[in-house]
């Protein structure tokens, strides 16, 4: 394991050895003693987080809710700061599930998931149990991993896939940065502007504008974080100005670029997730 800190916040992380065996599924382990209010930032994509420590992790949604130990977030959840998670004695694995997978993986659409925290008991009800009971008897990181892939695997093998056109407009706008030309992906694709974008938000959870915008920000965020100035981002990123990028950052967080520079939700990334363009897939 690797110790993250970040002003108070100390965390142990684990990443696993050997990539997963369904495109699009990377996870990481985290071990945090207090894990004071942590701002949960959007992000392209849908979250499955496995507690099985001491403690449980609290999430407070944007709804006043609070969801305890296991949960399941939908895609870019936490729009404008509304979702908040802190915990003592929390022992997790998060799973970062792309949306051209995550139908198959959970069993739900993420468009049923509209964005919010979603307790996994509620979804999965005893077989969220067993996999918290199965994680906590093993003892090492990495069996712990093996342990969650091999159960992502069995569900994705027997579970329909999305529309490969609606996959292809995804990988299209991951790839692109955010920055693709929502207007061309219908016709790239073969299909009408109408029945695209009624797929795609019926299968991943957002229409193909929004997601445009969150992979964009997602990559202005990071790199923000890694100490680059707003200007630049803005530019370099897609934005037209410098105030386009702010009022986005806003949007997506309640907070601004500056603020977000420092989270530490973002900022574990290096260690937790070293090849975060998998996640994308």
């Amino acid at each position: 394991m690797r110790r993250f800190m970040h002003g108070a916040a100390v965390w142990d992380v684990a990443c696993p050895q050997r990539p997963s065996r369904v495109a699009g599924v990377t996870m990481a382990g985290f071990r945090v003693r207090h894990l004071d209010a942590l701002r949960m930032v959007p992000h392209p994509a849908v979250t499955l987080l496995l507690d099985f420590g001491a403690g449980s992790p609290v999430v407070d949604d944007a709804t006043g809710r609070q969801q305890r130990g296991s949960v399941v977030a939908g895609l870019g959840v936490g729009s404008a700061g509304a979702v908040w998670a802190w915990g003592a004695n929390v022992e997790c694995v998060q799973v970062r599930l792309s949306p051209v997978v995550a139908r198959a993986v959970l069993g739900v659409s993420p468009a049923d998931l509209d964005g919010a925290v979603v307790a996994l008991d509620d979804l999965w009800g005893r077989e969220a149990s067993r996999i918290r009971e199965r994680l906590g008897d093993v003892s090492s990181w990495e069996d712990r991993f093996a342990l969650v892939d091999a159960w992502l695997a069995s569900r994705h093998e027997v579970a329909p896939p999305v529309d490969p056109e609606v996959a292809w407009a995804w990988h299209r706008i991951v790839g692109s940065g955010g920055v693709a030309r929502v207007d061309g992906l219908a016709a790239e694709v073969g299909w009408s502007r109408k029945r695209l974008w009624s797929r795609f938000r019926s299968q991943l959870g957002l229409p193909p504008k929004h997601a445009v915008k969150l992979v964009r920000f997602d990559h202005a965020a990071h790199r923000l974080v890694a100490g680059e100035g707003a200007a630049r981002v803005a530019a370099d990123v897609g934005y037209t100005d410098q105030s386009h990028l702010h009022r986005d950052v806003v949007a997506f967080t309640g907070a601004t670029p500056a603020t977000v520079a420092g989270e530490p939700f973002l900022a574990v990334d290096d260690i937790a997730w070293p090849s975060r363009g998998a996640v994308r897939k």
